[in-house]
């Protein structure tokens, strides 16, 4: 399944409309539909009291100000007064809500960001940047945020108290309203045929910033390979270049955010031109007062000032939306390791068999051919053959950290697909090359999904570990249990993090153990050691070893050679020799 976040949407994705977009972010945060509603209700509420303002003025100056009559102007500035005080409280309430809503959408936004990339399967991982999706983790959930808590109640309440004034301009006079709107009609054009332009501008620009993202945690993340080999200068010509793209596509976003601001301003000033000509003619002809003229160009400004707010507010809703697209492409996928059901369980000696499994990466070539091969119970055995010849990939499967492309692979009898991802990890451990440790102490590395010990305290675990063999792997750490563990395992050679690595698997006490180079980076008497380890594991314990030292496979029960597709019975060590030299003298 092809999971490239960053190759191009298909026809059909393209056509999501923004109210789509909008109706899911909605949804995602529906527990808030409440404090969404008080704070509606307080715009709607202060946007009505701002509204009644011009209109008591205008009706101040030709009801009291033109017949001298001074005790209502006091009164209507006390009512005024009063109006504008209750507009701030209720403005301040507003905003206090869509302050706690906000950082709460964010939390609950990254959080299902983060539970969905949890659920996707390697696939995923193995074609996207890590710092691309750190990217859109942080950068773009904070940019739905931002425009959430600070944008979002000015944008409706812009747009209240547009119609608000709208609504007023047209009823104190049509005529005059209408030619005072007339302007906001060919702006309201102008922004339906740019928008979807500046929309694009900010989606290339966050596209930018997750590669300048990925580019730098990679250089960080293989500093001492670039300090080995003193490459600083490639890496440096590396980032400079996503720089100067990040760069790019950040002034070509800054511009098509910033376009509007002055086409609303343009219209802004012609219609309050417009107004005051023909406000002016008519009342030369007695046919309007001075005071409904003042708050006639008091409504054209609350029309024209939202306008202009709206300018800045649409760049920020497009860069909003931009994000949520980026973010929407991560918790649309699903899973392609889906449990499917099987209710048929097959009778057989064997735990595992491949029958007529085929498998291809993404966009890669074959990499095994209606491969068909056993293992029982109790037995060891070994995968051998040329570097890039599949075995990772064939014990990957085994683990269904892939599924088949084709045929079915079976454990305990039963499809495993079948499993859940619990009752699988439960029965199949798996070592890895390059084992990957958290930040924290060895204790909590090693209970790291194991549930059975997870209330242990340490005199309970190490107790655990002394019955389970291992004790003797803790005396390679001063601190026992309690030795702590940098990022990602530095600050501990790669052996130590091995010898974690498999006491972390070997307290799950898996039915099945797969060790993939797991002794490549221990010295041979830690090797010996836990060779004698791997010897009191129950007998029913079936065991799988990748190795290119030989030496590390001489005591298999069975050798499979795996290469070109294929994988097939080696026989014994010497046959295994033999094939692995006639390999190396073919290629």
């Amino acid at each position: 399944m092809n999971y490239n976040l960053n190759q191009a949407p298909d026809k059909a994705e393209q056509k999501v409309s923004t109210f789509l977009l909008i109706r899911k972010l909605i949804r995602l945060i529906g527990e808030e539909r409440r404090n969404l509603l008080i704070a509606l209700a307080a715009m709607i509420v202060n946007a009505f009291l701002s509204l009644m303002g011009p209109y008591l003025v205008g009706h101040t100056i030709d009801t009291y100000i033109q017949t001298k009559q001074y005790h209502g102007v006091l009164v209507f500035a006390g009512i005024l007064l009063t109006l504008y005080i209750v507009a701030f409280f209720v403005n301040f309430i507003q905003m206090r809500l869509m302050g706690g809503i906000g950082q709460r959408m964010l939390f609950s936004l990254r959080n299902a960001l983060f539970n969905k990339l949890q659920d996707l399967p390697v696939d995923f991982f193995n074609q996207n940047k890590v710092g691309d999706l750190i990217s859109r983790i942080n950068n773009d959930t904070d940019k739905v945020n931002q425009f959430f808590s600070q944008s979002l109640m000015q944008f409706i309440g812009s747009i209240l108290t547009m119609t608000g004034a709208g609504i007023f301009l047209l009823s104190i006079n049509l005529p005059l309203g209408l030619a005072a709107l007339s302007p906001a009609v060919i702006v309201w054009i102008f922004t339906k045929f740019i928008s979807p332009w500046v929309k694009r501008r900010n989606a290339a620009s966050m596209k930018s910033t997750g590669f300048l993202s990925a580019e730098i945690q990679e250089s960080l993340a293989n500093f001492k390979v670039i300090i080995a080999f003193d490459r600083r200068d490639y890496f440096r010509k590396r980032f400079e270049d996503a720089n100067k793209e990040n760069y790019k596509k950040s002034i070509q976003a800054g511009i098509a955010n910033n376009v509007l601001m002055p086409v609303y301003t343009f219209a802004a000033n012609i219609g309050q031109l417009i107004v005051i000509s023909l406000g002016i003619y008519l009342i030369l002809n007695g046919h309007f007062t001075l005071g409904l003229l003042i708050s006639f160009i008091a409504y054209v400004s609350n029309f024209y000032n939202p306008l202009r707010q709206l300018a800045a507010l649409w760049a920020n809703f497009q860069v909003a939306m931009a994000g949520w697209d980026r973010i929407s492409q991560i918790l649309n996928l699903e899973s392609n390791l889906q449990v499917v059901e099987n209710h048929d369980c097959v009778k057989s000696n064997s735990y595992l068999s491949f029958i007529n499994v085929t498998f291809k990466y993404p966009n890669g070539k074959e990499v095994l051919h209606k491969v068909s091969f056993d293992l029982e119970r109790g037995k060891t055995y070994a995968l051998v053959g040329p570097t890039g010849g599949g075995k990772t990939t064939t014990a990957s499967l085994i683990a269904r950290l892939y599924d088949a492309t084709k045929g079915v692979v079976l454990l305990d009898g039963k499809d495993i697909r079948s499993y859940k991802p619990e009752e699988r990890s439960k029965k199949i451990g798996f070592i890895l090359q390059e084992p990957f440790l958290f930040s924290g102490t060895i204790r909590e590395n090693i209970l790291y999904g194991n549930s059975e010990y997870k209330d242990f305290n340490n005199e309970q675990l190490s107790q655990a570990i002394k019955e389970a063999g291992l004790e003797s792997l803790l005396e390679h750490f001063d601190q026992k249990l309690d030795t702590k563990i940098q990022t990602s395992g530095d600050g501990i050679s790669l052996g130590q993090k091995q010898l974690i690595a498999f006491m972390r698997a070997v307290l799950r006490k898996p039915e099945l153990l797969i060790l993939d180079e797991a002794t490549a980076n221990i010295d041979t008497l830690t090797e010996k050691l836990l060779d004698e380890i791997l010897k009191k594991l129950p007998s029913s314990t079936t065991l799988v070893i990748i190795a290119h030292r030989l030496n590390t496979i001489e005591n298999a029960d069975d050798i499979f050679f795996v290469n070109t597709g294929k994988v097939v019975h080696a026989g014994s060590l010497n046959d295994a020799v033999n094939m692995l030299l006639h390999e190396k003298n073919e290629s």
